[in-house]
């Protein structure tokens, strides 16, 4: 079980703020040794991820995956405009940089903010996404530079291809492997002109991003039902990319909204600290959201996003918090019932790890489910064509059609995710955690849970391997197993870690693909002493097999 640092929901003192000049020192002096495992570019379910501290998210990592990117591109005909994001962590604007040197060599046509502000990644799914409309030729596609939630001294570089949403194993293969023998080579083969020039080419575009997105954010959230209700809403973009787009929301559509901390600053002082006594991003945190929480009397819905604002944090006067798998079957059970225009057949998404208080609201709904592996690039295909009306995934992420049944974002979404709180006040009279009450009395109020567990590379790999005919559980905490999955049901892919169902509860463990740790999952429709037996059982049996 995770140990709960003292610091944990408390502002950090000074002295324990990331350095931000050495952070960036670091960015430029520190080469990554393209022998040393962890200083290789290495493209995970969210791009590639480091510090520049410990030479994981440095210059030439960002100049050898952006010609491998230039590369993939050309391979592939890609030749319409480059749609390019940051947020606002501090390693983003140096990158941005280091990208912009060698889009300009290569003569690639980029899009950034013109103000030179912050883009969040639904942003730039969203204007993929409308500028590939009707086109069958010259796509776009699109690159943001952020590590998500992650602590201030990380930095992040992901890609969408023109779909809109995170890209497939197939393409961040090809990037990262080109990447690394870029790395490897010393950068022989990186086009590259200095910042001046790049800028001075013709090549880099300011594009106005705001706008368009908000405009059509009605489209997608019935944002005059909340005028009309004049639902009171705190919104806390926790410094953000997010910043720049509610005022602009709130004025055009009249909304009675507060935006309570309008800050922007890397070493993110802001915050208070997560679990661990580290600063984080993350808005389904009770600890990171303390000051929020705090403030939750003020509103009748208040919500934050992460860094990128792809993740949501629903806050509620009646109940705080909501845990990201509540507000997910609270989300799918509101929307099914009050879009009439979506497709009659539109499934509902989500990741094999969340909630089955959602397998029930689908049953309830008549609607069919969709489980996937973990990974929003598994929701992309079906929110492109409409027949996912809702897809999501139990840390926070999600994203659903607009209200007529057209794609929105092929991405997560924590704005919409956020006003839709404030939708189903304004349409229902009460708040989302009223409404999960609702939901559990009459289908079962689960308990979940997700615990870290330390593991060695071999006990990874072991857990990776694992067969239900090595496990060999017949029981769970007392109730027969009905089901042993390594696939998603939903398309038969290998999630890389196994799940055990019965009537009444489930775990699932699977390695974290970043960190020394298996990532045990479970949930009981009991009580929680039944998951504390789910729990300890699991490990039990997990541990005698990896």
């Amino acid at each position: 079980m995770a140990k709960i640092d003292p610091a944990a929901g408390k502002p950090l003192a000074n002295a324990a703020l990331a350095n931000i000049p050495r952070l960036i020192t670091a960015y430029y002096a520190l080469k990554p040794d393209p022998h040393e495992p962890t200083q290789r570019v290495a493209f995970g379910t969210s791009g590639h991820r480091g510090s520049s501290l410990k030479t994981g998210f440095n210059e030439n990592h960002i100049l050898a995956t952006t010609q491998a990117l230039c590369d993939y591109r050309r391979q592939h005909g890609l030749d319409g405009p480059l749609f390019v994001g940051i947020d606002t962590h501090a390693l983003a604007e140096p990158a941005l940089a280091s990208a912009l040197e060698v889009f300009g060599a290569n003569g690639v046509d980029v899009m950034v903010d013109k103000d030179g502000g912050y883009t969040p990644t639904p942003v730039i799914s969203h204007a993929i996404i409308a500028y590939n409309k009707g086109r069958t030729e010259h796509l776009a596609d699109g690159v943001v530079i952020t590590p998500s939630h992650n602590p201030p001294e990380d930095g992040g570089y992901k890609y969408n291809p023109p779909h809109g949403g995170p890209a497939d194993t197939d393409a961040t293969g090809e990037i990262e492997r080109q990447a690394n023998i870029y790395l490897a080579n010393e950068l022989d083969g990186v086009s590259r002109i200095s910042y001046t020039k790049a800028r001075q080419r013709g090549s880099v575009h300011p594009y106005d991003y705001i706008t368009p997105y908000v405009a059509d954010l009605a489209n997608t959230v019935d944002l005059d039902a909340i005028k009309a209700a004049g639902v009171k809403i705190g919104i806390d973009p926790l410094g953000g990319a997010a910043i720049a787009y509610w005022a602009p929301l709130i004025e055009r559509y009249g909304l009675n909204a507060t935006i309570v901390n309008d800050l922007v600053d890397p070493t993110f002082r802001f915050m208070t600290a997560d679990w661990d006594g580290k600063i984080r991003m993350d808005c389904s945190s009770p600890y990171a959201m303390a000051s929020l929480i705090g403030m939750r009397e003020r509103f009748d819905v208040a919500f934050a996003n992460d860094t990128d604002a792809d993740r949501h944090g629903i806050v509620t006067r009646s109940g705080g918090l909501m845990n990201p798998n509540h507000y997910l079957a609270t989300a799918i059970s509101y929307l099914f019932a009050h879009r009439p225009d979506w497709r009659s057949d539109a499934a509902i998404g989500k990741t094999i790890v969340s909630s089955s208080l959602i397998d029930r609201v689908a049953r309830k709904l008549g609607r069919k489910l969709v489980e996937t592996p973990v990974g929003f690039k598994w929701f992309v295909e079906g929110l492109h064509s409409g027949s996912f009306g809702f897809a999501g995934e139990e840390s926070a992420g999600a994203s659903f059609l607009k209200r007529d049944g057209t794609v929105w974002t092929t991405d997560k979404d924590g704005l919409i995710l956020g006003l839709l709180a404030a939708e189903i006040m304004a349409r229902r009279g009460r708040d989302p955690s009223e409404l999960y009450k609702e939901l559990t009395s009459e289908l079962g109020a689960p308990v979940y849970e997700r615990i870290d567990v330390p593991a060695s590379p071999p006990q990874k790999a072991a857990l990776k391997a694992l067969t239900p005919e090595q496990l060999k559980l017949t029981e769970l905490a007392g109730d027969p197993v009905r089901v042993v999955h390594t696939k998603a049901p939903g398309n038969g892919q290998s999630f890389g870690g196994i799940k055990v169902e019965t009537d009444y509860g489930w775990f699932a463990a699977r390695p974290s693909g970043t960190e020394d740790v298996n990532k045990l999952y479970a949930e009981s429709f009991r009580d929680a002493e039944h998951l504390k037996r789910i729990q300890s059982e699991a490990q039990a049996a997990l541990a005698k097999v990896a």
